[in-house]
């Protein structure tokens, strides 16, 4: 569980019932459940998030660091399974390559994702990650190979 999750959900239950009592002793009728917002996070929350955040982040750029640059790079892994393929395509398809791609490519994508956030304004779209990118042109070498 992450740190403080648990902290979290009293805190923003006291919070809410704090509210709900000023409410009623100031006399505000007019206020309906699930309008107001408790996602308003105080200067120190976003601190102490974008510190997390930034930890994980460095931490993040160090998983594949003792990893040979051909098996943390997509492309790279693609192309040795593309060159597999061409040469010796019977073996390819006794091994069932595409049913382990997902299972092998995951970790590296995760990764790449950590940061990625579709609900800021200037996030990347996925298809114009390189991750992406090098699946769909393997993706479009194995139809055009497969049609020969």
């Amino acid at each position: 569980a992450y740190m403080g999750e648990d902290n979290s959900s009293e805190f923003v239950t006291k919070y809410r019932t704090c509210r709900r009592q000023m409410r009623e002793c100031s006399g505000e009728a007019d206020h309906h459940e699930g309008m107001s917002s408790d996602d308003e996070l105080t200067p120190s929350e976003v601190t102490e998030f974008q510190k997390s955040k930034d930890i994980i982040l460095e931490d993040s750029r160090k998983v594949f660091e003792d990893v040979h640059a051909d098996f943390c790079d997509i492309r790279k892994i693609l192309l040795k399974f593309q060159e597999w393929k061409e040469k010796f395509p019977d073996s390819y398809c006794d091994a069932y390559i595409s049913f382990c791609l997902p299972k092998l490519l995951n970790p590296l994508i995760r990764v790449q994702l950590i940061n990625w956030n579709p609900l800021e304004q200037n996030f990347t779209e996925l298809e114009e990650m390189p991750w992406f990118r090098a699946i769909e042109e393997f993706s479009d070498a194995k139809t055009v190979s497969e049609s020969k």
